[in-house]
């Protein structure tokens, strides 16, 4: 139908948007006191990019990324995340040879073909940053606080942050074969797509939503009991650094988050105020992902945060987000002499920085002070035949029902303070 949007998309009308810039506005001010400057990047990318950055063994990959050929027999992809944007951009500016580390924040869309659902969309809006440049766990540390921070300064305290990690390549050989050795009795009953991981990424099974699969890993053998002294050592000092900053956290050591380029640190922060779906912002540590996209070994860190998500997650804990000012400024004229000067008074009122309005429909004078009522204009400016012969205006405050003659040479200046 070409009066509906596309199926899993939605459109931000008027009377939301506000709501979207107000949480832009906070995100762009924590970012910067932070440190972090915006990037941003371009819509679609090399289908190559997503392949590598992302993972060939990922749902996104598999199953829901937005893949089409230019005209020129390209393949490209529309951005399901915002990290593998960030880190071509990173490598092909060659920022890495700027002092580091590089800490950028984005605002994006994102595109993945699934299932729409509350919250979950296939557009979709991402908050994110990143640390490029360091493997130090203050990093990560920092990153994690950023979050803490936002979702409380956006009103949202029912949510728990969890952390594990996921290791790195050297444990994760010892790690996937043990895994590989518990599934095996199983493998004929877990699902096609599970069945698929078993031999490219069996970790990835432990982040499957099939409650038989669920039930089947249950009892599988963790990550954490597998890491390597120096992915021990920094997830140790991953928690020494938040109880530091006094962030609480629960270690939740079937966290796999569910991008594959992740390495040691994996975190959310999930609520149970929306859904099953409860992860509300989620991220870790990358350090092998320029290089995998074709850059140096630069380490890496950051998070993503679904903007539709968040604003549920305020309205959940009743935060209100203050609704735009109303219009200023009304004018109501009377006649065409009047309409004419009303125009030059509005123009000047623009200028001035003064939110104004005037009639664009005709309507008759009554018409005219209903509809400023309805926009909920603090005061009129009356003007007709009599008050043009006599250079003034009539100014009415619509609140206190009080009205006063002014001289038109001194609307503008009057209004404007």
């Amino acid at each position: 139908m070409l009066t509906n949007a596309p199926k899993g998309t939605k459109d931000i009308m008027p009377d939301q948007s506000y709501r979207w810039h107000y949480v832009e506005k906070k995100w762009a001010e924590i970012c910067s006191r932070y440190g972090y400057k915006e990037i941003r990047t371009p819509v679609f990318e090399h289908t190559e990019l997503i392949n590598r950055g992302v993972g060939d063994t990922t749902d996104i990959v598999q199953k829901e990324m937005y893949t089409f050929n230019d005209h020129g027999g390209r393949s490209l992809t529309l951005k399901p995340e915002g990290t593998s944007p960030a880190v071509r951009a990173f490598v092909e500016h060659k920022v890495y040879a700027d002092v580091q580390p590089t800490k950028i924040y984005y605002v994006t869309p994102c595109f993945r073909y699934e299932k729409p659902q509350s919250g979950r969309l296939r557009e979709f809006h991402q908050f994110g940053i990143e640390v490029f440049g360091t493997p130090n766990m203050l990093a990560d540390a920092d990153v994690i606080a950023l979050g803490h921070d936002f979702l409380t300064e956006m009103g949202i305290t029912d949510v728990t942050l969890e952390i594990n990690s996921v290791g790195c390549p050297t444990c994760r050989a010892k790690y996937r074969k043990a895994l590989q050795d518990f599934l095996r009795p199983h493998y004929d009953e877990l699902c096609d797509t599970c069945k698929s991981r078993f031999d490219r990424n069996p970790m990835r099974i432990l982040d499957c939503k099939s409650p038989e699969d669920q039930a089947i890993v249950k009892d599988a053998p963790l990550m954490v009991d597998y890491l390597c002294d120096d992915c021990r050592s920094a997830f140790e000092e991953l928690q020494e650094n938040l109880k530091a900053l006094d962030i609480d956290f629960v270690i939740n050591p079937k966290i796999v988050r569910g991008l594959d380029y992740y390495t040691k640190t994996a975190f959310e922060f999930v609520s149970n105020s929306i859904g099953a779906q409860g992860t509300v912002c989620g991220g870790g540590r990358y350090d092998n992902l320029c290089q995998e996209v074709g850059g140096p070994p630069i380490p890496g860190v950051g998070f993503g945060l679904g903007i539709e998500r968040l604003l549920m997650l305020m309205d959940a804990n009743g935060f209100g987000i203050p609704k735009p000012e109303p219009v200023e400024v009304f004018i109501v004229t009377m006649g065409d002499s009047a309409r004419k000067e009303g125009l030059s008074i509005l123009h000047q009122l623009h200028q001035a920085g003064v939110s104004a309005q005037m009639d664009s429909l005709a309507r008759n004078v009554k018409g005219q002070f209903k509809y400023a009522a309805r926009l909920g204009a603090r005061y009129t400016v009356v003007i007709g035949d009599d008050e043009i012969a006599r250079g003034t205006v009539q100014l009415k405050n619509m609140d206190a029902h009080e009205q006063k003659e002014i001289a038109l040479a001194d609307i503008v200046s009057e209004l404007s303070k």
